[in-house]
């Protein structure tokens, strides 16, 4: 067995596992915060847990390309000692993650605006609040459609990033 890709591979998980937790958690409480002080998940209002599952998808998908980026930086400190320092690591994963943080939070955004534009009659908001769950679902499939089309653009964003070692071309 390999111990030096073993002990990778697990501070990988560990490291993703808590970014992953507390990313959700933030993004989880600020859409509290923000938009649904009173209502919660215990009560029976369908259409706030569907837009928050929607948002908390979109922050997933997002995470789930950034969080290479960031183990990538790792693999290249793991075998390049003099390249990057357990500091650089610690400020290249801070960045990633406000990136991709910052990337969720402008889709949400745009999404909200969008189907803000598209139903100038409709408050999704209060609509949503008030339990119609026709609008949670047109808004979170709104949601999770731009997310999708525009992650791939936000990885290139962060992998663009890394700082992989130079390598000589001979060519």
């Amino acid at each position: 067995m390999n111990t030096q890709l073993f002990t990778l591979a697990l501070l990988e998980i560990i490291i993703s596992i808590i970014a992953t937790v507390v990313i959700l958690f933030i993004s989880y409480k600020i859409l509290k915060l923000l938009f649904f002080k009173k209502d919660d998940l215990t009560h029976d209002n369908l259409a706030v847990t569907i837009f928050i599952s929607g948002v908390i998808l979109s922050t997933g998908i997002i995470l789930s390309e950034i969080l290479p980026s960031i183990t990538n930086v790792i693999r290249i400190a793991a075998t390049h000692e003099e390249t990057i320092n357990a500091m650089s690591i610690v400020k290249y994963s801070g960045l990633y993650l406000f990136i991709g943080f910052v990337a969720a939070i402008l889709i949400n955004a745009a999404v909200f605006l969008l189907f803000s534009m598209l139903t100038k009659r409709v408050n999704e908001f209060r609509e949503i609040q008030q339990n119609n769950t026709s609008v949670a679902i047109l808004v979170v499939a709104i949601l999770i459609s731009i997310t999708l089309i525009i992650k791939d653009g936000i990885a290139l964003l962060v992998s663009s990033m890394v700082p992989y070692p130079e390598v000589t071309n001979y060519l």
